[in-house]
């Protein structure tokens, strides 16, 4: 009977408990959180979580209702993890079996997102609104496995057990525009739906001069003083090279805090430019008139867990990086091609990587060279030595990103990896080429025994099936391109 008892009496612990997801830490972290909000008079509480692409989805809870949230988590529509960027759920949740196994996710049953008190803010632009990042699990206390944090930090946690920790800089690019017409009549409407129409704020191809920033500074500002009251470690507002091309700089951070920052900052972006009749996108190159292809250079070093020294700093002059960096940029390179799905997993970001433009074409590192997919910016004595991976599309999951990254290098060291002779002409070497299309960087992906081993075969299939449905999408669409060619010569 006393076993009865003790089983029943863990029947009723509420989720979080159950399922050992309130450590003493996270209970301090809670009550502090809880008093913040009882102080700034909080109405209402955003719980979000990241999704396959990237994307902040939730649910807005009242404030006197975070406590239930916190102890039995926020359940989810399990589609939520089905869907394309068109947001067409592409698995047959109807089955017995959607393709994850009988009755995983399946019925469009639930899911739980338990909110991580370490990412509270108060969100500026809705003073009322305190804002969460949450962590997805099944509904038995599994962590979905192809969860985009969670698998960034399997992926530092085996970095942590070679000595090292992870050490991100972000460089982020992006357009803002000012709205013409926002696209809300109702044959605007769809999956997806029309974009907006949209004019400049600057006129571009004048890279840094301080009269265009002065154009973007109301837009900068508006941005830089919500990022600081979000704590996201702004370091520089620039003027990018193109038409109302802007670029935003992050002093470094450890671990998963840059991907939790990215997510935060582009969510941030979006709805600061939208509330003030700007429109931010992310999207590499826009189909508009003169617009410049964006990137997310993606900056990286590893330091001693124990005494925190720069594992990339060379020796001496002779060297672009340490023994230690080079094996790391070796496994980067090594795995690039079928990690560009998860570096650059829009079929858009593809037509970036073209020659001459400031962007990679190739898989190739050199030193301090922009036209190089990495660029060693290393020297003896230098606590700063990092390399930086020009590869990204500034529209990639960013968890998804830095766990290509870790992993990739991490396989370099492991197995003591040299990297090639460094480029010194990155637009005519003999490097292989980069992926030149989603398709290609899909067929790699797939057939990756690598992500596979590193990541798990399930989430192969599972991001494949999704960005498959993506692909074919774009395959049947007739495009202006085909109408424009064909249309009156045949």
């Amino acid at each position: 009977m006393a076993r009865k008892s003790s089983a029943n009496t863990r029947a009723t612990k509420p989720f979080a408990e159950r399922h050992g997801l309130l450590s003493a830490s996270i209970r301090k972290q809670w009550r502090e959180v809880f008093a913040r909000i009882k102080a700034e008079k909080l109405e209402t509480i955003r719980i979000s979580f990241a999704d396959q692409h990237g994307i902040l989805r939730g649910k807005t809870i009242m404030a006197r209702d975070l406590q239930a949230a916190v102890n039995s988590g926020v359940t989810m529509v399990s589609t939520l993890l089905l869907k394309d960027t068109s947001h067409r759920t592409v698995f047959p949740v109807w089955q017995e079996d959607a393709g994850l196994g009988a009755g995983v996710l399946t019925g469009a049953g639930d899911f739980v997102i338990i909110p991580d008190p370490a990412t509270f803010r108060i969100l500026p632009w809705s003073p009322h609104s305190g804002w969460l990042l949450a962590d997805i699990y099944l509904t038995d206390g599994e962590p979905i496995p192809f969860s985009s944090r969670y698998m960034l930090q399997r992926a530092l946690d085996r970095l942590a057990g070679h000595g090292a920790t992870f050490v991100a800089g972000l460089e982020v690019e992006f357009h803002v525009y000012k709205v013409d017409d926002p696209g809300l009549a109702h044959e605007d409407g769809g999956m997806p739906h029309a974009p907006p129409r949209t004019s400049l704020v600057s006129p571009g191809y004048q890279y840094l001069t301080e009269d265009h920033f002065d154009q973007l500074e109301p837009v900068m500002d508006m941005i830089r003083r919500a990022c600081e009251a979000l704590d996201l470690p702004i370091r520089s507002m620039e003027v990018e090279f193109g038409a109302s091309q802007c670029e935003m700089t992050f002093h470094p951070a450890a671990g998963v805090a840059h991907a939790d920052n990215m997510m935060l900052f582009r969510s941030a972006v979006k709805q600061l430019c939208r509330r003030a009749g700007f429109h931010a996108s992310f999207m590499s190159r826009p189909r508009l008139p003169n617009a410049m292809g964006s990137g997310w250079h993606l900056h990286q070093s590893l330091v001693d867990r124990k005494s925190g020294a720069n594992l990339f700093m060379p020796d001496d002059d002779r060297q672009l990086l340490s023994q230690t960096g080079g094996s790391w940029v070796a496994g980067i390179l090594e795995h690039a091609a079928e990690c560009c799905l998860l570096t650059t997993p829009t079929l858009n970001g593809y037509k970036r990587y073209q020659p001459f433009q400031l962007a990679p074409d190739r898989i190739q590192w050199g030193k301090d060279n922009k036209g190089a997919m990495i660029r060693s910016l290393a020297a003896p004595g230098d606590a700063a030595s990092r390399i930086e991976n020009r590869v990204g599309d500034p529209a990639a999951n960013p968890y998804f990103y830095l766990a290509s990254q870790v992993v990739s290098g991490l396989d370099g060291l492991e197995r003591a990896l040299q990297p090639p002779s460094p480029a010194l002409a990155p637009y005519s070497s003999s490097a292989p080429p980069l992926p030149k299309s989603l398709g290609d960087a899909l067929d790699a992906f797939r057939n990756s025994d690598f992500l596979r081993q590193f990541l798990g075969a399930g989430f192969v299939d599972y991001l494949a099936f999704i960005k498959q449905a993506e692909w074919n999408r774009y395959l049947s669409d007739v495009s202006e391109w085909e109408h424009r060619e064909y249309f009156r010569l045949y």
